[in-house]
């Protein structure tokens, strides 16, 4: 067995491992890096965000396409398979993976493509895949294994039409039906994906709103926009049983309704990549989830051992996981890099997009906070005009006293980039932070940022 000595081990590549192993390379460590996989990115970059926002961006060129009459000169509205448009996305994953392999090289960061386990508190033994065990012994680890799918032991997922959100990528045919059971985050951009390309969905939701930390505005404004594309959601219900059977799935409600379609989809739920750590040798315990708790230094109860990610859980972005890795190898190499990572805009990739942050009405209203709304309607907008993406909105809440800002709602056409001016100014200080920013700043025209300068007047013109 060969024993290797470094000063940082970091377990997994995906957003959060690439940014603790970056930023203690930068910071004069050795560093190396165990992903079980043959090639690094992580969950991210090969099950998760980058393919699913790939397909989504070409379901939503093909939905361009099929509804714009410019169009119509080249010819008739068109619709491609699944397994085409996911081509797209392997693609952008081949890049994405060259890309990151030249930043660990660039940065002489070691890389171990093997399963990785804890013998003790400084030592990570890696079973690689020919069964050679090689040890990394380190002054500090950082788990950074990220999560996969919950899968409920009652649901047979080995079934060739039930999937969950990491298997629905082998998917090898167009579905004319498919059950989405879980209306999160997950569930709802899939049901955009998979209504753009003509299928028909049933959205099965647990709970009676979509998406129930968003604004409520916004929250039903997408509920309007996938009803409208064919989208049949069902709130309050729950499965009892999931009936794989020869040209499909037939899903039992507790209700007692049945649906039957030809492929089923799982998006309830994910859990922490813990189970094979070997944690219970260090003396860490994980939670009901596989999650691993932190402080907020992102240390865990074993000095030496550092976490990050969706193995930490909230809030399970890929955005938040990459600063939360980096913040962790801040707090190991004391270079002024650490940040507790609570400034984090949600970015939801349905069609429409979604992206938000700061506080709701609900949340303002609850906590008795006098704030008033200014809204931005995309129809409106003349580069939204240009554009023939019509459908959305910006609305900033801010004090109705101190002209604060205090949330940001998108919903729409670059919704997750127009997001972070408002951002920006909710991070400054004082009478820096102030809706009259908007008012008082020339806006490029015609953008889509303009929508700031419209909200802003909408607001203004609200008081009294």
């Amino acid at each position: 067995m060969a024993v290797y000595n470094y000063d940082v081990v970091v377990l997994g590549s995906g957003p959060a491992g690439e940014g603790a192993a970056m930023n203690a390379a930068k910071a004069g460590r050795k560093v190396a890096v165990v992903d079980s996989r043959r090639e690094v990115g992580g969950n991210c970059t090969h099950l998760g965000t980058i393919p699913s926002k790939a397909l989504r961006h070409s379901v939503r060129q093909i939905m361009q396409f099929n509804t714009n009459p410019i169009f119509r000169q080249i010819g008739e509205p068109r619709w491609f398979s699944f397994p085409d448009v996911l081509k797209s996305a392997e693609r952008v994953i081949a890049k994405q993976v060259t890309s990151r392999t030249g930043f660990y090289a660039r940065n002489r960061i070691d890389l171990f493509f093997g399963t990785g386990s804890f013998a003790d508190e400084h030592t990570i033994e890696v079973v690689c895949s020919n069964g050679v065990v090689e040890k990394l012994v380190a002054k500090q680890i950082v788990i950074a294994t990220g999560s996969r799918p919950y899968r409920p032991v009652d649901v047979d997922f080995q079934h060739p039409r039930v999937y969950d959100s990491d298997t629905i990528l082998s998917l090898g045919h167009t579905p004319r039906r498919i059950i989405i059971y879980g209306a999160g985050v997950i569930g709802s951009e899939y049901a955009s994906i998979f209504s753009g390309l003509g299928v028909l969905v049933d959205l099965i939701d647990n709970r009676d709103q979509l998406l129930s930390f968003l604004d409520a505005e916004i929250s039903d404004a997408l509920s309007y926009h996938l009803r409208n594309n064919n989208v049949l959601i069902r709130h309050n219900e729950e499965y009892e049983r999931v009936e794989g059977v020869e040209n499909g799935v037939i899903l039992h409600l507790k209700s007692g309704k049945k649906i039957k379609a030809d492929a089923f989809l799982w998006c309830n739920g994910r859990t922490g990549n813990t189970d094979q750590l070997g944690l219970e040798n260090i003396g860490i315990k994980v939670n009901s989830r596989g999650q691993v708790e932190v402080d907020q230094a992102y240390c865990t109860p074993v000095p030496s051992v550092y976490a990050a990610g969706d193995v930490i859980g909230w809030p399970s972005l890929a955005s938040a996981a990459a600063d939360q890795g980096r913040s962790a190898a801040g707090s190991i190499v004391d270079n002024g890099s650490w940040r507790f990572v609570n400034d984090v805009p949600t970015g939801i990739y349905t069609i429409p997009e979604i992206s938000s942050i700061g506080k709701t009405e609900r949340e303002l209203t609850q906590a008795k906070i006098p704030y008033e709304v200014g809204k931005a309607f995309f129809k409106g907008m003349a580069r939204a005009q240009i554009s023939q993406e019509p459908v959305g909105m910006l609305k900033i809440l801010f004090h109705r006293e101190t002209l604060e800002v205090l949330g940001v709602h998108c919903f729409g056409y670059q919704a997750s980039e127009i997001v972070h001016i408002g951002q920006a100014i909710m991070n400054q200080k004082g009478e820096a932070n102030s809706i009259k920013y908007f008012v008082n700043t020339t806006f490029n025209y015609p953008t889509m940022a303009e929508a700031y300068r419209v909200a802003a007047f909408d607001g203004l013109n609200r008081l009294f």
